[in-house]
């Protein structure tokens, strides 16, 4: 399992640790994932995703999944996330 955050792209960044001394050390700053089940109105049901925190907020600020995914580049969704994506997006011209 990557450590990617499936709707944002979000990913390890490298970086230093510093001692007092000044002395540099490579290390890596990993996202805040965690796995949670968010609900599709439009859907119907809930949605296993491996996101990060902020993401989370995002989607939070949003109003949802459906409005957060319609909103989101392609590029940056996972092949899961693409998948709901197109999935939310039949069931609402469905709906119209």
């Amino acid at each position: 399992m990557s450590r990617r955050c499936e709707l944002t792209g979000k990913g390890p960044m490298t970086g230093n640790n510093v001692s007092h001394a000044n002395n540099k050390t490579k290390r890596r700053f990993l996202p805040n994932l965690n796995d949670v089940t968010l609900q599709s109105e439009v859907l119907g049901r809930g949605i296993k995703l491996r996101i990060s925190a902020a993401a989370l907020r995002s989607v939070d600020h949003r109003g949802g999944l459906d409005a957060f995914l319609a909103k989101a580049k392609d590029e940056e969704l996972s092949a899961t996330a693409l998948k709901v994506k197109k999935e939310i997006a039949k069931a609402q011209a469905a709906q119209a």
